[in-house]
């Protein structure tokens, strides 16, 4: 049996993935924190959050929170996904590709007393998403004598 937490955040990433904004919200506190630390952002509130989702819809249309794993820590809840979709726009200042992602995602949330998501934070690896849409080549490896 999951955990109300687990239960929380699930239903936030499929509200997500239906492009329910207001549901996916609806699960986190008035002044929550988030911060994406790969594109050293930080959003404020769910106004800020629910501004982080769509940006990621802008730039993926298809965008979709895919096979996650959640790990149930009490107050804290891990999950672990693959972010994947097509990016059909503006990615920041880059063009759009039309290239498919599927990048691996970990997102820690944490929540209060009642059950609201009050904090979170996603790690990932940009450079991988970066090559996969095409801005930039892959590194050599050190195993090919670089």
């Amino acid at each position: 049996m999951e955990s109300r937490n687990v239960e929380t955040y699930r239903a936030a990433h499929q509200a997500f993935n239906r492009r329910d904004f207001d549901a996916s919200v609806g699960t986190m506190a008035e002044d929550m924190t988030y911060q994406d630390h790969a594109r050293n952002i930080t959003s404020q509130g769910r106004t800020g959050f629910k501004e982080v989702l769509q940006g990621w819809v802008t730039a993926f249309s298809s965008a979709e929170v895919f096979e996650p794993r959640y790990i149930d820590a009490g107050e804290v809840v891990i999950a672990e996904f693959i972010a994947r979709g097509v990016n059909d726009g503006p990615f920041g200042p880059l063009p759009a590709t039309n290239k498919q992602v599927n990048t691996p995602f970990c997102e820690i949330m944490r929540f209060n007393d009642e059950g609201q998501i009050v904090a979170g934070a996603v790690y990932y690896d940009q450079l991988s998403m970066m090559v996969q849409l095409g801005h930039v080549q892959a590194p050599q490896s050190a195993a090919a004598g670089v």
